[in-house]
């Protein structure tokens, strides 16, 4: 009796440390988790063993596959067609959402969908100038009501299915739960659209200062205006430029000038293997004949280095301004620290090339931008200068805390960079994704971890770093520690008590009395462990209660199917609950509001649907 006790009064605890927001969700699951081996309810194998579970696995795949939905465009794309068929009407694209979320949802996984349409609908969101979390709180219930819609879309759907083909009765055709399911999403949307403004969050501010924060390189390069100091030019065949190393020109002392990168014409043949054929300039690199200098400076100046060395210039179009930032290069403005070693030098003697192999191209003084006769200007605190080249290089600076501060983030840059174009090749994989899922020819977290590796292998992402660094931890780790519950439950009899009682209580009222005394103890026990671990635990019960009252089993089973999948009143209810908590900046008050109404209503609608659809 003591285990039981004490498994009871961890739940309690746990629920009230999520209520008040002390500690963050996932080290409150953490501390529950150490308090069951402590108390020896669970050993330290059946606590770690949510770590394993295939759940905890598909979801780390999923935060991969969404990174390469978002990185590569597909979400801002698929962002920018629910935008033109809404006509920018926030309340038909707020509905269009949700019904494309039901329709996507009703043949894979709801943390699928969730992982899958949360890049689209941050997109949407920050084109719209709304916050995330104005939307993600129904892009999740919608996908849990979506979970009624076929046998696949949920697992509680395919153990009730399961356990009546065990117990000698027909099992669950692939959409026999269709009407249920329809039922409750067109209540569920109908509900989310009347308390959308009214009790969802929507801080604006919050998005917009994210926004701000994400200063682009595009941003950069316009606050600068370098787009009218880049210039092309050509080097001749008889160029006396030819063969020189460019440290041997001093371009910037003498003519005030950068030489930002270079084209080799002799690449293009190789163009399949090298793409972009072009080299960062430094201080070694030598001129060749018909080589393409893309260089910035004064106009004038250029023009005196263009004579000098027979040199051709070249039209220059927007297109190849903006290949300033390319997969392999790009820009980022750096802010100097009070104890720079680059205080009171100037940038010709600080080197900066040499040491970092970087170019600065313009330098911010208070506001007053500087982008010629950079040489000899002496660096002070509180300048900003504007940097150039290979990505890795701009990260490799970023690591320099002691001198420099660079403002934005040059690992997710470089990442968006390195991804551009390849669009169409996330949205092949996540299509296969999808398919190989429906048609069940592996298991969904063998089919999610196929997506993940091809999002890495085929430039989606950069590396396995970019695909680690999007992995939200705080929610794996959150859905891995409170898996385990389900098992002290169990161990403790707490489970088969409740029920007992519940069927013992209600029993007098009739088989109806009964469903709603399971139906209620399935969704109560559904909002703090997985809909999978509570469809296990209570279905067997149903079926029980259902033979031993001479009544149509299917009913009973369908009753914990559907409030399995109801998971609306804590961020733990659901793996996507917890999925979209920290991406919204949720608190766990938000679920219970925005849950509790919406868990009532459904109990009233279901409560006549299910016996409708299938009688006693």
């Amino acid at each position: 009796m003591m285990p039981l006790i004490v498994t009871f009064i961890i739940l309690g605890v746990t629920i009230i440390l999520f209520m008040t927001n002390r500690f963050r969700a996932d080290l409150v699951a953490i501390m529950a988790l150490l308090a069951f081996v402590v108390a020896n309810i669970l050993t330290p194998q059946e606590a770690l063993a949510g770590f394993s579970n295939s759940v905890v696995i598909m979801i780390a795949g999923l935060f991969v596959v969404g990174a390469g939905i978002l990185r590569t465009g597909l979400a801002s794309i698929a962002g920018q067609l629910l935008l033109k068929w809404s006509n920018d009407n926030e309340l038909r694209l707020f509905i269009l959402l949700l019904v494309i979320v039901g329709v996507v949802g009703a043949f894979m996984s709801n943390t699928g969908t969730v992982a899958l349409m949360m890049p689209i609908v941050v997109s949407i969101a920050i084109s719209l100038k709304e916050s995330p979390s104005k939307f993600l709180i129904p892009l999740s219930f919608v996908a849990s009501l979506s979970g009624l819609m076929t046998l696949i879309a949920s697992p509680p759907n395919l153990i009730v299915s399961q356990i009546l083909v065990d117990a000698g009765f027909n099992k669950l055709g692939f959409f026999e739960l269709t009407p249920i399911g329809v039922i409750g999403l067109i209540v569920g949307i109908i509900y989310l659209v009347l308390v959308r403004n009214h009790l969802l969050p929507n801080d604006k501010e919050r998005a917009q200062s994210n926004e701000g924060y994400k200063l682009s390189p595009q941003k950069i390069m316009t606050d600068y205006q370098l787009a009218n100091q880049l210039f092309k030019i050509e080097v001749s065949d008889d160029s006396p430029i030819i063969g020189q190393k460019l440290a041997d020109l001093k371009l910037p002392a003498t003519y005030h000038l950068c030489v930002m990168k270079i084209h080799r014409k002799q690449m293009e043949g190789l163009a399949l293997l090298t793409p972009e054929a072009q080299e960062m300039a430094g201080p070694t690199t030598t001129f060749h004949p018909h080589d393409l200098i893309y260089i910035q400076g004064d106009k004038s100046d250029i023009a005196r280095f263009v004579s000098d060395y027979d040199l051709k210039f070249k039209e220059i179009s927007p297109e190849e301004a903006d290949e300033l930032i390319s997969k392999k290069m790009g820009v980022a403005e750096v802010l100097l620290t009070p104890h720079a070693k680059f205080i009171n030098q100037t940038v010709e003697k600080i080197g900066f090339r040499e040491k970092y192999k970087l170019n600065i191209i313009g330098i911010n003084q208070k506001g007053s931008y500087k982008l010629k006769d950079m040489a000899s200007h002496k660096l002070r605190f509180g300048d900003a200068i504007l940097v150039q080249g290979a990505w890795e290089s701009i990260e490799l600076l970023a690591q320099e805390t002691k001198n420099v501060v660079i403002i934005g983030q040059p690992k997710e840059h470089a990442s968006i960079a390195s991804a551009t174009g390849k669009a169409p090749i996330a949205g092949l994989i996540m299509l296969l994704m999808v398919a190989l899922m429906v048609f069940e020819v592996f298991s969904p977290v063998i089919s999610v971890l196929i997506g993940a590796v091809l999002m890495i292998v085929t430039g989606c992402l950069r590396n396995m770093d970019d695909a680690y660094s999007n992995m939200n931890f705080e929610s794996i780790v959150l859905v891995a520690a409170m898996l385990p519950m389900a098992t002290a439950l169990e161990k403790t009899g707490g489970m088969v008590l409740l029920s007992d009682a519940i069927i013992k209580v209600l029993g007098n009222y009739g088989a109806y009395g009964v469903l709603i005394g399971i139906y209620l103890l399935t969704v109560t026990f559904g909002q703090f462990i997985s809909n999978t671990a509570t469809a296990v635990l209570f279905a067997p019960i149903a079926l029980n209660a259902a033979l031993a009252m001479d009544v149509n089993p299917t009913t009973f089973m369908v009753a914990v199917a559907v409030a399995a999948s109801m998971s609306f009143a804590t961020p733990i209810a659901s793996p996507t609950n917890a999925l979209v908590m920290t991406a919204g900046g949720y608190k766990f008050s938000d679920f219970m509001r925005i849950g509790m109404p919406l868990h009532f209503i459904m109990l009233i609608v279901m409560m006549i649907a299910i016996p409708l659809v299938f009688p006693f």
